[in-house]
């Protein structure tokens, strides 16, 4: 019985390394061989070579062995047979030959002697007729199939639509195109897998679609979107054969789960797009309030700023407007610029709008402040001119209104979202204070397990502020866990981030510890966890994650707007500055490359400058506003967006 167990094993065994030896070879690289010439000599591409060996995306060793996956039967050339005329034979016809007798005897057709003997087209053969018969050498060609093939982008067509049209995920349409850049520019020219125009997907925009996961199978994918295998591969006949694979695009029905679900990304660089070199005429609305200025010496100016908040924030502002214009002009955009001082005043406002001719403006910047800017609005609706709110929020959307600030229910719904697309999530934990209990109880009732613990409370009944390890610990389980935190005090994020820190444990087989993986969130980012107290190497260990209207620009990258911004005020860019310069750029841009700045909803669905990106929706009864928003996280000591 062991022996033919044993048997049994080996037949097993030897069944399965051929298995394995038929759908995959090993390849030892040479001097001078590069991933592109390997996969050339095999006919897989290299995203099929790096799937099976991700080291080499690093560094391609001579002497190291690579696995080749086999390549696709219409990637492999086919040999075929092909004549080719070599000279003639001379004949004399005798009696009784025809046409058919010689194309047998010399193995060729009878169209073959005609076409070289033209007097047979319109004669019949004779006795005594001199033909010269063609005499052909055979010889075996490879038809060689090209991997690849030239594919140039259409109007607001992003990187995910070419991937999911050609079967692949965007990392390997990256992996094609090193140089393809972050956005794609209408009538840009990318290599793409060169499959049969009857393979080629087209974009529904009925449908929902869905882009995997890292251990991402049929099962979870059950779970999250409700759907079967089965399901999945009538609408995905591709499944069939090759079956999941993680960054593949695959199409379900509409859905309204947004993380996961492919976003439209059909961002648009304006600044290729102008086609109106007419004069735009513009307004900007600021609070300065200079007639609370002291003009007296040049300290006395400084003092009035540090004590003004509303001018510190305009003159902010409006020096990225400044580097706006500067940029735009450089673009042969011609503008009339107009600059108010609304000095906060609601009066002010009106009467800055009633003395001056704002019908034929093309669209107004600001006022800052909710009340002035919706009062403005009020006054404009009349001329039907377009005014963007560059900071408010929750704004009353009349039809000429465009609030250029995402929401907080957007910022919220962002991290929501990114939760419940994270399938390899074991436990969710929401900490909070009292004041945000509501906050914490609304997260519960989106995640039904999820686990609350509350700040620690005096005798009193009033918040501490604080908790201890034992409240964390004892609800954390082994492997990933998601801990909510929310609150507005400085000390509690300090409190909370520093013990979850600390928590944290890797996994060692050796000793038989299991591993706890934290990764903290929040609904609402604020002052608190940016205050001195909190420790950001806590928030680094702690991945955390949030979602924000701007993202912050990497002072190392070589962005030309900072270092210019630098090079004339002597100081980074803050906040304010960007978003002036930002908004500044995207809403001239939309002038100059659309009929008005309403159609330009439709014509630049998305835009992206240094830290702001824009993408308006219109309101069904209402105006426009921006839809987008980023995700970020802490990642060793730098905030990344998180793609």
């Amino acid at each position: 019985m062991n022996k033919f167990f044993f048997v049994l094993c080996l037949v097993l065994l030897f069944s399965f390394s051929t298995a394995q030896a038929q759908n995959y070879s090993t390849h030892k690289v040479k001097q001078g061989e590069t991933i592109e010439s390997i996969a050339k000599k095999y006919f897989v591409t290299p995203s099929d070579i790096y799937s099976l060996n991700p080291d080499a995306k690093k560094e391609l060793r001579v002497n190291s062995v690579l696995i080749i996956p086999k390549a696709k039967e219409s990637n492999i050339p086919k040999v075929v047979t092909v004549r080719e005329l070599d000279g003639f034979k001379k004949h004399r016809t005798k009696k009784r030959e025809t046409l058919y007798n010689l194309s047998q005897k010399y193995n060729v057709s009878i169209e073959e002697i005609k076409k070289h003997n033209k007097f047979l087209y319109a004669e019949p053969l004779r006795k005594g007729d001199k033909l010269q018969i063609p005499i052909f050498k055979v010889i075996e060609v490879e038809e060689v199939n090209e991997l690849t093939k030239k594919y140039t982008v259409l109007p607001k067509e992003g990187k995910w639509r070419i991937a999911y049209k050609f079967g692949i995920t965007v990392k390997e349409l990256e992996e094609l195109n090193p140089d393809i850049g972050a956005v794609l520019q209408e009538g840009q020219i990318l290599n793409v897998p060169n499959i049969g125009n009857d393979e080629e997907k087209e974009v529904d925009e009925q449908y929902s679609y869905y882009k995997v996961l890292p251990k991402e199978g049929f099962y979870r994918l059950k779970l999250k979107l409700g759907l079967e295998q089965a399901e999945l591969e009538a609408l995905n006949p591709v499944l069939k054969l090759g079956g999941l694979k993680a960054g593949m695009i695959l199409k379900i029905p509409y859905s309204n789960l947004s993380d996961g679900i492919v976003e439209l990304d059909n961002r648009v660089n304006l600044a290729d797009s102008i086609t109106d070199f007419n004069t735009k005429h513009i307004a900007i609305m600021l609070p300065f309030r200079l007639n609370r200025v002291d003009f007296d010496s040049e300290s006395d100016i400084k003092k009035s700023i540090t004590k003004d908040p509303y001018l510190d924030a305009s003159l902010d502002f409006h020096s990225g407007v400044l580097m706006a214009l500067d940029s735009l002009k450089k673009l042969g955009v011609s503008l009339k610029v107009d600059v108010y001082d609304t000095k906060y005043e609601l009066g002010e406002v009106k009467r800055i709008i009633d003395d001056n001719d704002f019908e034929n403006v093309d669209a107004v910047i600001g006022p800052l402040t909710p009340s002035n800017f919706e009062a403005a609005a009020s006054e404009l609706r009349k001329y039907n001119t377009p005014i963007i709110s560059p900071i408010g929020t929750n704004l009353k959307l009349y039809d000429n209104v465009f609030q250029s600030r995402p929401s907080n229910d957007l910022l919220k719904k962002k991290i929501v979202n990114f939760v419940k697309s994270d399938t390899l999530t074991s436990n969710i934990v929401v900490i909070s204070d009292t004041k945000n209990k509501e906050v914490s109880d609304d997260i519960k009732r989106e995640f039904n397990r999820a686990k609350q613990i509350l700040s620690r409370k005096d005798k009193k009944g009033e918040d501490k502020y604080f908790v201890s390890k034992g409240d964390i610990q004892g609800v954390l389980k082994v492997g990933k866990n998601i801990v909510f935190l929310e609150t507005q005090d400085a000390g509690f994020v300090s409190n909370v981030t520093s013990i979850l820190a600390a928590l944290i444990q890797e996994e060692n087989i050796q000793e038989r510890k299991q591993g706890i993986e934290i990764v903290l969130v929040t609904t609402n980012v604020n002052n608190a966890f940016k205050d001195d107290e909190v420790d950001n190497t806590h928030l680094s260990e702690l991945q955390f994650h949030f979602a924000t209207m701007s993202r912050s620009y990497n002072e190392n990258d070589d962005n030309a707007f900072v270092k210019e911004y630098s090079r004339i005020y002597n100081v980074t860019p803050n906040n304010r500055a960007v978003k002036g310069f930002d908004l500044t750029m995207d809403v001239i841009l939309r002038l100059v490359s659309s009929e008005n700045l309403y159609t330009s909803v439709n014509k630049a669905p998305l835009t992206e400058y240094v830290e702001n990106k824009f993408a308006y929706k219109k309101k069904l009864f209402g105006g426009y506003y921006n839809n987008t928003v980023y995700l970020v996280k802490y990642d060793d000591l730098a905030i990344v967006e998180v793609k």
